[in-house]
């Protein structure tokens, strides 16, 4: 049950950024719902194999090259689902900065709201 909330409150999340950001395109919340579903999936199995690759890189940059593999994460998103399209990289680099902030904060408030 916990992780079908988290699920819903991604594909929120997703759906919020795209209705604010004109690089992104999700058709509806349906879509959303993939969305996250897609990305999800994409952060439990390529995302390891992707940071083992690009340890160098990822060492040098302190990090910072792993927001370049969470944007690279959502266009392959982008190129599996038909009705979520990202422009360029750039906006799908924006598009994960703020759906990482933007996450964070929904499921805080999750957390939150259980404890009361």
């Amino acid at each position: 049950m916990k992780w079908f909330l988290k699920l819903l409150l991604s594909a929120l999340a997703v759906f919020l950024l795209a209705n604010i950001l004109p690089g992104v395109v999700v058709e509806s919340y349906m879509y959303a719902i993939w969305v996250a579903v897609i990305i999800g999936v994409l952060n439990a199995f390529l995302r390891p194999v992707l940071i083992f690759f690009t340890l160098p890189a990822t060492l040098v940059t302190l990090g910072l090259f792993l927001f370049v593999i969470n944007a690279c994460i959502i266009l392959i998103a982008s190129n599996i689902l038909s009705g979520f399209n990202v422009i360029s990289f750039w906006w799908a680099l924006l598009f994960s900065l703020m759906l990482t902030f933007l996450q964070s904060l929904l499921h805080s408030v999750l957390k939150e709201g259980r404890q009361s």
